[in-house]
């Protein structure tokens, strides 16, 4: 049995655009469940620690630079947020959102499995600037002091050659 031209069907068209499709493939794979906890210390929690509290409030900027050197990025990532808003308010577009704050907040949230969402994660940084700086400071010294590294080092063998010699494999 052969097949003609008139026999072969065209390829439809796709409806469905790429992110479409992304998304339809990824909300068919399983989720990996992942046990998401709450922060350490709530929003409004300054008494719990007196220190961090007094650090952002006599000075924020510096605590927001502390914040992100802790995390691992660059320590003049949170000057972004005070410089940015006249800039781009210089060429006209509005910023409302301190990005640095925003985006180190998110981060420390996914990397440590904290329960929330972007929507609150914006609300609690453009309207509680200083108290949402803390509260990221009180999380990285909580998680400083909860992290556990365990290291399994077995010694190196030692073989005893005749004569008294010691021979140390490696």
């Amino acid at each position: 049995m052969s097949t003609t031209f008139a026999d072969v069907q065209p390829i439809p068209e796709p409806s469905a655009t790429i992110a479409d499709t992304l998304l339809s493939l990824s909300l068919q794979q399983p989720m990996e469940t992942h046990l998401l906890t709450n922060w350490d210390s709530g929003l409004f929690s300054c008494c719990d620690d007196i220190s961090s509290c007094c650090y952002g409030f006599w000075c924020c900027p510096c605590l927001a630079c502390t914040v992100a050197g802790k995390f691992g990025e660059n320590r003049c990532l949170p000057l972004c947020d005070i410089l940015g808003p006249s800039i781009t308010a210089a060429c006209g577009l509005p910023l409302c959102a301190p990005p640095a704050g925003l985006g180190l907040r998110v981060a420390i949230r996914h990397r440590y499995g904290i329960k929330g969402t972007v929507c609150k994660d914006i609300v609690s940084s453009c309207f509680c600037v200083w108290c949402s700086w803390c509260q990221m400071h009180r999380e990285l010294k909580f998680r400083k002091k909860s992290t556990v590294v365990v290291v399994n080092m077995q010694p190196a063998p030692v073989i005893m050659a005749p004569g008294n010699t010691v021979l140390v494999s490696q």
